[in-house]
């Protein structure tokens, strides 16, 4: 059975893969119209405003290791990672970027540093990728300096949170900085939703890239997602009526 179901997530994910890129080349050609998500709006203003007064970004990855489900959030938070550090990098201070897996933090330095290369005016700054701890509250424990003391004016949670991502909203809040926020836990969520100044709901976390950046891939993952949906859906009903039927 096991085999099985092995193969049918393979299945899925060969299926995926495919659909999205042949959907790329499309979204080349055809420029995407998506829905008004005013949090992204801000993110852009926010990350604007660094460059122009010489503060800093901060962004903090949760603690979803790479080889669980949470990695889908963690990816995400990475490639807008890469992103916002190319967008600061004509600015005069790197971004920050904190994590409670030491997977993620290795990763967070890669792409810190491939950002730094591919822009001329920007400097490495080993340090600036940090694993601040491996529990969910020494972890917040540990960013919240980040926060307060080193000239941070934007901040973005994007990845597997806790109810210890109040912590980080807290310390934002007295600072009176800017705040994006997103998680793949239904509980962080909730806690987000109340505290934070810019929330992501649901799987707006996974379209971060698809409205920060012009790029067909990520354009294309998000019709994959709605493609996917719509499939699950149709599954649902169709297993409903079955049973209703009593072929099930």
């Amino acid at each position: 059975m096991s085999i099985w179901l092995g193969l049918a997530g393979f299945g899925i994910v060969f299926f995926s893969a495919v659909l999205m890129l042949g959907l790329s080349f499309l979204h080349r050609k055809t420029p995407s119209v998506f829905r008004d998500i005013p949090a992204f709006t801000r993110l852009r203003q926010a990350v604007g405003l660094v460059v122009e007064d010489g503060s800093r970004l901060h962004v903090s990855l949760g603690r979803g290791a790479l080889t669980t489900p949470q990695s889908a959030s963690a990816l995400a938070g990475l490639a807008l990672l890469r992103h916002l550090a190319d967008l600061t990098s004509a600015g005069d201070r790197p971004p920050i970027a904190t994590s409670g897996n030491a997977t993620l933090a290795i990763l967070s330095q890669d792409t810190l540093q491939s950002s730094a290369k591919s822009s001329e005016q920007a400097v490495f700054d080993p340090v600036a990728g940090r694993l601040t701890g491996l529990t969910p509250f020494s972890y917040a424990a540990g960013a919240i300096p980040a926060i307060r003391d080193e000239n941070v004016s934007a901040n973005v949670l994007m990845g597997n949170f806790g109810v210890e991502v109040a912590l980080l909203t807290d310390a934002i809040e007295r600072e009176s900085t800017f705040v994006l926020a997103g998680s793949d836990d239904l509980t962080a969520q909730a806690v987000i939703y109340a505290s934070a100044q810019e929330p992501l709901i649901g799987e707006e976390i996974y379209a971060a890239g698809a409205y920060v950046e012009s790029n067909p891939l990520h354009s294309a993952s998000l019709t994959v997602q709605d493609i996917l949906r719509w499939l699950i859906i149709a599954a649902i009903l169709m297993g409903a009526l079955l049973t209703l039927a009593g072929v099930l």
